[in-house]
């Protein structure tokens, strides 16, 4: 990608900006940053762009931009509709996202991901799987290392897998990639899109571009992907490609299983994310006996089912990253056995009586905290015996006192931790001191 006399904005003073300003200079840009936060919140990352040579500009001057720019770079926190998107869109002749931005200047195959949610853990496991095979792949995107630093860190890589959201997925437009895996969908950052087909549209396009090669790995019964080939797993349906049964994971046509019981994950979705890696791994043609011992071993990302500890033959799992109805599903659906589940926290108007009978046929006990806890109660207390605690150490202690020896603790609270803690990392950490603390 040349850019060289090219005027280039970057949008977004983060991780994500940071790195595309690189990647533009490196192109022979001449490079400008803005952000319209406040210049006292943004003093660290005035001087990190210093470092690179270019001038942040910050709070309204940064809404008041002089002249044209030849192309104008959005870091996926920022939305299309925002005041600096709308106003830059007018003074360039081009806007698009990052990862628009580095797709443009990479030259390494892509496996693209996108769900709502699973995306962290399958692009870390797909990652695993590829170097388990000898393969030299790199974790990119939503998932925290932008994908501009990997364009530009010049590392030779077989393979750049990333996980891709919808905030990231608005701004493509060329943007194409030979393995597009759709993991799932339910309703989320409605804070940011008007309606749940505005979300789901962003995330769609990761099909908008399809070469002749390219293959879809989509969760059964997900209607995406018109036109593409595809390839379909689901642990709930043995009609799928890949399917799920007695802890084993097998495919169609093939009397060859793999023991999902021999994994650290957790639960039949983590089992659907295992079964996307295999999909990938033998669409790739990479023998299996190669990546089982880097699947097995995986270990989930932290606060994402998690196994924390065991105690007289309880065993504790920490699902703090459970922001939302659709994690706390996937969570609940996919056990085995009856768990005693810790759930709630922030107030934000989500329905929990729309998981009733899931509860009813999963959960053998509930214990309740944060804001909603009474309400989660209330609207659970027909379906399964409901218990309120006014921390999450004392939930700890009722709900190991319930589980019983061999029983399974679930922390997946369902909803955002800002009532009680700084974030689902603080809250998951909380968790696993309390288990330890027991």
């Amino acid at each position: 990608m040349n850019l060289k006399g090219q005027r280039v904005a970057i949008l977004g003073a983060g991780g994500s900006g940071l790195a595309a300003a690189a990647l533009a200079l490196s192109c022979g840009a001449q490079v400008e940053a803005f952000d319209s936060g406040s210049s006292d919140k943004l003093s660290a990352a005035a001087v990190r762009f210093e470092e690179l040579g270019v001038t942040l500009t910050t709070g309204k001057t940064a809404l008041a931009p002089s002249g044209r720019f030849d192309l104008t770079v959005m870091s996926p926190g920022i939305a299309l509709t925002w005041s600096i998107a709308r106003i830059f869109s007018g003074v360039s002749d081009e806007l698009v996202g990052e990862i628009e931005f580095a797709y443009r200047a990479n030259r390494t195959p892509i496996i693209a991901i996108t769900g709502t949610n699973g995306k962290t853990t399958t692009t870390s496991l797909i990652t695993e799987m590829l170097k388990g095979a000898g393969l030299k792949a790199v974790s990119a995107g939503n998932i925290g290392l932008p994908f501009s630093e990997v364009v530009t860190s010049g590392e030779d890589y077989d393979w750049v897998v990333l996980e891709l959201s919808s905030f990231q997925l608005e701004s493509i437009s060329t943007f194409a990639t030979p393995i597009a895996i759709w993991l799932n969908f339910a309703p989320d950052h409605m804070d940011r899109y008007d309606t749940v087909e505005a979300y789901r549209s962003a995330k769609e396009r990761i099909f908008i571009n399809r070469s002749s090669d390219a293959v879809a790995i989509v969760r059964k019964g997900e209607d995406v992907a018109d036109g593409w080939p595809r390839i379909e797993f689901s642990a709930f349906d043995d009609t799928a490609d890949y399917f799920y049964s007695e802890r084993k994971i097998g495919q169609a046509g093939s009397n060859e299983t793999f023991d999902f019981s021999a994994c650290e994950l957790q639960g039949r979705h983590n089992a659907e994310n295992l079964m996307v890696a295999l999909a990938v791994a033998d669409h790739l043609l990479i023998d299996r006996q190669s990546v089982r011992s880097a699947l097995q071993s995986f270990l989930p990302p932290a606060h994402r089912c998690e196994k924390v500890g065991v105690k007289n033959g309880v065993v504790f799992v920490n699902d703090s990253k459970s922001t939302n109805l659709h994690s706390l599903e996937s969570a609940l659906a996919g056990q085995d056995e009856p768990v005693v589940l810790i759930a709630g926290g922030k107030e934000k108007g989500l329905d929990f009586s729309t998981l009733s009978e899931l509860v009813k046929a999963t959960v053998k006990s509930a214990v309740c905290i944060g804001e909603i806890a009474s309400s989660i109660a209330d609207q659970w207390s027909a379906s399964v015996p409901c218990e309120c605690a006014a921390n999450l150490e004392l939930a700890t202690e009722m709900a190991f006192a319930a589980a019983g020896e061999g029983g399974v603790v679930i922390f997946s609270p369902g909803t955002s931790s800002f009532d009680m803690f700084s974030g689902y990392e603080a809250r998951g950490d909380a968790f696993r001191d309390a288990v330890k603390n027991l």
